[in-house]
């Protein structure tokens, strides 16, 4: 896409006004750092080109949703602490249009297209995102660093001049003023010092913090608390079915409307993007977990405050892939390896439930059944991820 090109071609400009980025080969692992953090909210954050614009779109009317048939069995157990039965069954993955979708709104569903029936087993879930007093327990009995948090090595980047290895993380940096959205470098950079403990830089703390999602994790990081925990990370199509809460093809977690009877449902972002968040929904930024209503499945923040590590691959033409086979796919864990046509080298995995920056001024990935995508080596501080457990599994 242009827009990747753009991407690409910008980052070496972008760095040189930072100045901590001048040499290119060094910088790769900071590319792919920024590239990604915009992917995942330009993933989430598309703009609405006169290309893409120009492209037919699949009307409501033409995408079909089932209804959603959930197993009666009932909990094989009492759910683990924290956590909350997820029944599993046979239901429409994907994204519908929303009521009230804009052009940004329509680009969020490309990828989340065509609709096609899954099934899945029963799990449990956590009810909220993984907190940063949970991931703090799993540090202090583990001595786990998390990516962030690690120094790039010479022998990783050949001639790189010793003061460009510095370990960082992206950080979402608005500006003080009005800035066109054309340019992704205005509102994101890459700070030293900045990881799970310090989520915007080394001034940043999560003292007093501990109820609010862990951030700046990348997706090893996910994987080992969870295999600590005696959990797992959710595929895709269990993210969703659990995220939908038994209701098929509405467009967000609770229904039909963005804002029922004027009610905020999420932390997203309000006011001007990307320099003034007014906080109208209760949060500027961050907020802890558990602020909002929870879904039918009784799980908090399917939506907004952070984006959610899943363990699926990340291919823009899975569904049409599963759409292909015919029938109802069967527990699907995504596709054998990567593959993103903007940066077909770079391995990625699926995002979901979008943020506190999603927009509809530029961002709509709130909706259910839409998707992101991050390099798995990628933390941000809109990221963090929720974990599942199957049956009969130990914990």
């Amino acid at each position: 896409m242009a827009q990747d090109k753009a991407v690409r071609e910008g980052a070496a400009a972008g760095r040189a006004e930072r100045g901590h980025f001048a040499n290119k080969i060094v910088v790769h692992r900071v590319l792919s750092l920024l590239f990604v953090a915009l992917v995942t909210c330009v993933s989430c954050l598309q703009l609405a080109s006169i290309r893409l614009q120009a492209r037919p779109q699949e009307p409501s009317h033409a995408v079909t949703f089932g209804p959603t048939v959930a197993n009666k069995q009932p909990a094989p157990g009492p759910a683990p602490k924290g956590m909350a039965w997820i029944p599993g069954g046979e239901f429409s993955m994907g994204a519908q249009d929303a009521m009230d979708m804009n052009a940004v709104g329509m680009q969020a569903t490309r990828d989340s297209r065509p609709i096609h029936r899954v099934y899945v087993d029963g799990f449990f879930m956590d009810k909220t995102d993984v907190t940063n007093a949970q991931f703090a327990a799993f540090v202090k009995a583990t001595g786990y660093v998390t990516i962030a948090e690690r120094t790039p090595t010479a022998e990783e980047f050949p001639g790189a001049p010793p003061e460009n290895l510095y370990a960082g993380g992206v950080v979402f940096s608005p500006p003080k003023h009005a800035v066109a959205l054309n340019d992704h470098f205005q509102w994101w950079s890459y700070v030293k010092g900045a990881n799970w403990r310090h989520p915007t830089g080394p001034q940043s703390s999560i003292i007093g913090k501990e109820n609010y999602p862990v951030v700046q994790v990348a997706y090893p990081d996910a994987e080992a608390y969870a295999k600590w925990a005696r959990k797992r990370l959710p595929t895709e199509a269990e993210w969703e079915f659990a995220a939908r809460g038994g209701v098929a093809g509405k467009p967000y977690v609770w229904g039909e409307r963005f804002r029922p009877n004027g009610k905020w449902m999420a932390n997203t972002y309000q006011g001007h993007f990307p320099e003034k968040d007014t906080g109208a929904d209760g949060f500027v930024g961050l907020a802890p977990v558990a602020q909002y209503a929870p879904n039918q499945y009784g799980l908090y923040d399917m939506a907004g405050n952070v984006w959610q590590w899943t363990s699926d691959w990340y291919r823009p033409d899975y569904y049409a892939m599963l759409a292909q086979q015919g029938g109802v796919a069967r527990d699907p864990k995504g596709p054998d390896a990567p593959y993103d046509p903007a940066e077909p080298s770079e391995k990625k995995k699926v995002h979901r439930g979008g943020s506190f920056l999603c927009t509809d001024q530029y961002c709509s990935r709130y909706m259910v059944g839409t998707r992101g995508k991050g390099e798995v080596s990628t933390g941000t501080n809109h990221l963090g991820f929720r974990c599942v457990v199957d049956p009969g599994a130990k914990n």
